[in-house]
């Protein structure tokens, strides 16, 4: 699987990425990152067994998935 983007908030805390496997499908995970973990990041909620046939579809599904987050689409 090759990660396209990692959409940040605006803090830096929380990211989803979006991502391509071997396949052409699509799908989507949520991390965050917090100080006292040394900054690094931490899976939050594991979404990558859904399958997307396009970005689009992928990022529309995180956007309703995840409350904090809201991409310009």
């Amino acid at each position: 699987m090759k990660v396209l983007d990692s959409l940040e908030d605006s803090e830096g805390a929380r990211c989803v990425d979006l991502f391509v496997r071997d396949d052409g499908s699509f799908g989507f995970k949520e991390f965050r990152r917090d100080p006292e973990d040394g900054g690094r990041w931490t899976l939050v909620a594991d979404y990558s067994a859904l399958r997307y046939a396009t970005g689009e579809d992928a990022l529309a599904a995180a956007a309703d998935a995840i409350a904090w987050f809201a991409p310009s689409r």
